[in-house]
């Protein structure tokens, strides 16, 4: 899973340079400039992958090294 969130965010690098919405002045909804839009729409799936990254990539160790910490307080 981690390759696959890896290759999410390389897409998400490369959408992001959207050079094809510069000479466009169409509006989304009628007020809404295209590239404004297409960067919110780019925002919410950095945000998708963010949690698929946390939920499904996140190193077991870090969590671990926590409890332990939390743990060794207590005592």
């Amino acid at each position: 899973m981690k390759h696959i969130i890896f290759l999410l965010v390389a897409a998400l690098l490369i959408f992001h340079q959207d050079f094809w919405n510069w000479e466009k002045s169409d509006a989304v909804f009628g007020f809404i400039p295209i590239g404004l839009f297409y960067h919110a729409c780019l925002s919410l799936a950095a945000g998708f992958v963010w949690f698929l990254a946390c939920t499904f990539a996140w190193p077991d160790e870090i969590d671990m090294a926590e409890e332990e910490s939390v743990a060794q307080e207590a005592h």
